[in-house]
């Protein structure tokens, strides 16, 4: 029997002459290769600047961070995500506002949103899920729409004018929306490195921010570069320096570098994206081609209007219930093939349910998450092992339908 996995990293010896090189250099932590990473970043997404950081959830709470929240701002999330797109706003002390997303779609709910947006909303964080852009159109608009409403409490702040929009793009490395790249669109962009995701780094992230008239882009990477390393004057390739190990804590930051073995891997994988990306695409065609005549709901990846990076291939089967839909999973198991739900929605989870959040108050997020089921989708997939998940899933979803 075939084993498929859900995932698999795809690495190959350009990763191993990276990283070798980067061992043998005497230097391994944040330094030359890191830099050199946050430059490749930058030009691929088409802006000035990029910092790299242990994680996407890292990027996106010091993104936060440097718009200095308090407990009296609020920030809107949607409900169907995982949980790093909420509770970087909880660590941040902030008040984290959960929306619905929308009936025929895993988007948030544009209309929820804006009805959402109160004095206090300094931030929203939509979810570029499974690679997918959300509609920038739209959230822009309403931000604009509500930029009167908008009550600015620092430099930062003022020189955005509005909400600003923080993209959980975690999944959207290399798409594209209106032609221009995911990390250029949100005023910041907080991607994940994670080993299952399109590109990897093992564990990492990068944080992409727009222009922000008023504000030099250097000011915010210094920013950054500070909250992700104590607050440290120097980072440490610096300190080495013959005669530099004087510092100074300018501030009590944090601990969340990218060091160089990791963007070393980075390195390689950049090299080789484009053909990778085309790969996913070349996958989701075969899938879509096969599913939809039987009726199951499938994500549409490229359009007119977005190109997706083709991280996750979601389903939906109409009509089926939580035990059915576990038990299509099983069958799948039992034939050597592993699946995946994206997501259990956050107002399921523990954490959020002490913290007041009812599945009841997101009818439509429930509905999306009860028939969904996520497919292997890598490039590591053979031809055969793709025939073999369409045969499979087709046979087993038909008595279903």
């Amino acid at each position: 029997m075939i084993q498929v996995q859900f995932s698999k990293p795809d690495m190959s010896m350009e990763e191993i002459y990276e990283v070798k090189e980067t061992i043998l250099s005497g230097w391994i932590t944040t330094g030359k290769k890191t830099k050199e990473f946050e430059r490749w970043i930058a030009g691929y997404c088409g802006v000035n600047k990029a910092v790299c950081l242990n994680s996407q959830t890292a990027c996106a709470e010091l993104a936060l961070r440097i718009m200095e929240l308090d407990n009296e701002d609020e920030v809107i999330v949607p409900a169907y995500t995982y949980t790093a797109s909420a509770s970087a706003v909880c660590h941040v002390g902030a008040k984290l506002i959960l929306v619905d997303i929308q009936k025929d779609s895993f988007q948030i709910d544009y209309d929820a949103l804006e009805s959402a947006i109160t004095e206090k909303t300094k931030v929203i964080i939509p979810v570029d899920l499974g690679g997918i852009p959300c509609n920038y159109d739209r959230i822009f608009e309403i931000v604009e729409k509500k930029a009167h409403r908008f009550h600015p409490k620092n430099k930062i702040q003022k020189a955005i004018g509005r909400i600003s929009v923080n993209a959980d793009a975690a999944h959207a490395f290399g798409a594209r929306w209106h032609g221009a790249r995911i990390g250029s669109i949100a005023d910041f962009s907080s991607f994940s490195f994670h080993a299952v995701k399109n590109l990897t780094t093992g564990e990492g992230g990068a944080l992409t921010w727009k222009n922000i008239p008023g504000i030099n882009d250097e000011e915010i990477y210094h920013k950054l570069q500070l909250l992700s390393l104590h607050g440290q004057s120097k980072d440490a390739f610096t300190k080495t320096q013959l005669g530099g190990w004087e510092y100074d804590i300018i501030e009590l930051g944090y601990k969340c570098n990218m060091t160089d073995i990791m963007a070393s891997i980075g390195l390689a994988q950049m090299k080789r994206y484009s053909k990778m990306l085309q790969r996913r695409k070349n996958i989701i065609e075969q899938y879509d081609m096969a599913f939809k005549p039987l009726g199951i709901e499938v994500l549409p990846h490229y359009t007119t209007t977005y190109q997706s990076s083709g991280h996750l291939y979601i389903t939906r089967i109409p009509g089926i219930t939580l035990e059915q839909r576990q038990e299509i999973i099983m069958k799948m198991a039992e034939n050597g093939i592993s699946c995946n739900v994206h997501y259990k929605p956050l107002p399921l989870m523990t954490a959020y349910k002490n913290m007041g959040f009812d599945i009841k108050d997101y009818p439509n997020t429930y509905e999306r998450f009860i028939n969904e089921i996520t497919l292997p989708l890598h490039t590591k997939l053979t031809d055969g092992e793709v025939e073999y998940v369409i045969k499979n899933y087709c046979q087993i979803v038909k008595n279903y339908i």
